[in-house]
């Protein structure tokens, strides 16, 4: 499936409990019934003083054309939707949101590992995979990756895929493991989102560490070699990430049974 990923920033002048009552109570029931959206989850930041960003968005629709209808192309942060709900919904998110400050990310997902509904740890289309309901308030660690310099996005595609996603698939405490590679390349924001799901915060903070560095320390087996991996393919520094509690506030996807 496809996947609309935004990375939220509030309006000046609005603080961050303001922002998520008018995103949660206003802005969500519109949202999830725009055009084509089979799937939408929220993430709220565990810790909101230290996060990068007030939360994310992620839509999910069937068809790429669907997504584009909706929420427009990876070339722009902004959108000028024709559809009914999808026109309401960008009108609405002027009463909350700093658009041109808000990244965006639109992608294909493929899931690596999946212990929460007892797959398979192969790697797979997340179209042909159930059970997404059941991340709901799980922690998650979203990185938003940025390839080091003079690497092409096709070298570092590559090497996340063919040496550093197989280690990240089992750091220690991780029960689902989602990347999202880039439909547009040369439009993207970032390179890729790398999605890891734990069951407890402190489990997240131990492999990953707190949401107040984009970088980490971790002491575990696993997590420590796939930190000393980065370094071979990702800007750390560059990199933009959010720690926070997932909320399936919709889910199509396994009703239709997909």
């Amino acid at each position: 499936m496809y996947k609309h990923i935004a990375l939220l920033v509030r309006q000046e002048g609005m603080t961050h409990e303001e922002f998520v009552d008018y995103w949660q109570n206003e802005h969500t029931p519109i949202a999830r019934d725009i055009e084509g959206v089979a799937r939408y989850h929220t993430v709220l930041p565990t810790d909101p003083e230290n996060a990068e960003f007030d939360g994310i968005a992620e839509l999910y629709f069937e068809n790429l054309e669907d997504l584009h209808d909706a929420l427009g192309s990876p070339g722009s942060r902004d959108y000028d939707p024709t559809k009914e709900v999808a026109a309401k919904a960008r009108e609405d998110v002027d009463n909350f949101l700093a658009i041109e400050e808000r990244p965006r990310f639109i992608g294909e997902e493929k899931v690596w590992k999946d212990e929460v509904n007892g797959d398979a740890p192969e790697a797979s289309s997340a179209s042909n995979r159930t059970g997404y309901g059941d991340t709901d308030g799980l922690y998650k660690h979203s990185a938003f990756l940025v390839r080091q310099d003079g690497m092409t996005h096709e070298e570092f595609r590559d090497y996340w895929e063919d040496n550093h996603s197989p280690l990240a698939k089992d750091i220690e405490g991780v029960v689902r493991y989602h990347t999202v590679y880039p439909t547009d390349p040369e439009n993207a924001e970032f390179d890729g989102v790398a999605e890891l799901y734990f069951e407890f915060l402190e489990d997240l903070h131990d492999a990953l560490g707190s949401p107040g560095s984009r970088d980490y320390d971790p002491t575990k087996e696993v997590a420590a070699k796939a930190r000393e991996d980065v370094d071979n393919f990702l800007a750390v520094e560059k990199r933009p990430r959010l720690i926070g509690q997932e909320t399936v506030q919709k889910d199509e996807v396994d009703a239709e049974g997909y």
